[in-house]
């Protein structure tokens, strides 16, 4: 994400179980899957700037997701889904649509909203007023339709439909054998805010092992820092409270004129003793550096299918993209038995 300068990135077919939200050194990922099955699955991923502005989240199901963050002067509003596709049977595409608008029924109309995603759909070049522009690619097709459709019941319009670009930048996914190219991947946003929007395109170089490329809308609006509550004070400890801290509050004790006085006075002259004298004597409690979740092996072949991507070799590219992939796994499954084992140890210890 910092490569590419995207603060927030809406991730599809993530194919992960379950659902909710975890930090990863400087970003935040809210997800969301099916219970047992690797199918479908949602995610987004915001950064550390961006995370302060969030101030709701709502895990809809595995194929949509959605974040508000506090904005000037209007809430923004994210939804991130990822639609069946054209093979699926009627009934599912239906389910999909009305889960999406019971989603859009909690957002207040004011608001500005942006609906990011695999719609797994084509709405063609041509233009449709208020929805689509002129820079569209190919011919649509029912899915496609029934998007538009969508749209126009919802104020919508599909923002990298209307900018010029080149086709390369028109194009959102690659079929597996190089061939074919089409444009199913759509950024939604109200009409109300089509100003804001500066730029709709793919970005090519930004290789996250998928045949989907990376769809980049630029727009300016303002997020509002939320304002965070004061922390309390959090002492490093082993086992005990060090001998200093134990005589300097047992001496201040003895000095307490516990005579006729008022309990809510004699409260608060204890907690700024206790206060007092472990910020004076107790060092302050260091904060852990976060463990990698992946190895430097894994990120360097990373960087290879990066580069291999971009020189167009097919056949090292889908061999890299393979091998990164076992290893982040082999990597993911020991940083976790590592957490599990640190857990089990301090739990051991008292340490709870």
């Amino acid at each position: 994400m910092a490569r590419v300068n995207v603060d927030i990135l809406g991730i599809g077919k993530l194919k992960w179980t379950g659902m909710g939200e975890f930090n990863s050194d400087d970003h935040y990922i809210y997800y969301c899957g099916q219970e047992s099955l690797r199918r479908s699955g949602v995610a987004i991923m915001v950064n550390k700037r961006v995370r302060d502005a969030v101030v709701g989240c709502n895990l809809k199901n595995d194929r949509m997701i959605s974040l508000c963050f506090q904005g000037k002067p209007f809430n923004i509003i994210v939804i991130q889904v990822y639609a069946p596709t054209s093979n699926a049977e009627e009934p599912e595409a239906e389910q999909f649509y009305e889960d999406l608008q019971d989603l859009l029924e909690l957002t207040p109309k004011r608001d500005v909203l942006f609906i990011i995603g695999n719609w797994n759909a084509k709405v063609g070049s041509q233009e449709t007023p208020g929805v689509t522009g002129k820079f569209g690619l190919g011919i649509w097709n029912e899915a496609g339709q029934r998007q538009i459709e969508f749209c126009q019941e919802n104020t919508l319009v599909i923002a990298n439909t209307l900018f010029q670009q080149h086709k390369r930048q028109l194009y959102t996914w690659t079929s597996p054998d190089g061939q074919h190219q089409n444009q199913i991947d759509y950024i939604l946003c109200s009409q109300r805010w089509r100003s804001s929007i500066q730029s709709a395109k793919t970005r090519l170089g930004a290789d996250c092992g998928s045949e989907h490329e990376l769809l980049i809308a630029k727009f300016r609006l303002k997020l509002k820092k939320v304002g965070k509550s004061t922390r309390p004070f959090r002492y490093y400890q082993k086992k005990k409270n060090p001998y200093d801290y134990t005589v300097e509050v047992r001496n201040r004790f003895k000095e307490l004129d516990l005579i006729d006085r008022v309990p809510d006075d004699l409260w608060m002259e204890v907690h700024d003793i206790v206060q007092e004298t472990g910020i004076k004597t107790i060092p302050m409690e260091k904060k852990c550096q976060k463990a990698k979740c992946l190895s430097g092996e894994a990120l360097q072949i990373a960087v290879k299918r990066r580069e291999v991507k971009s020189k167009g070799e097919k056949e090292r590219y889908k061999h890299l993209n393979a091998e990164f992939q076992r290893i982040s796994r082999r990597d993911k499954k020991a940083f976790f038995s590592d957490q599990c084992k640190e857990i089990e140890e301090n739990n051991r210890m008292g340490k709870t």
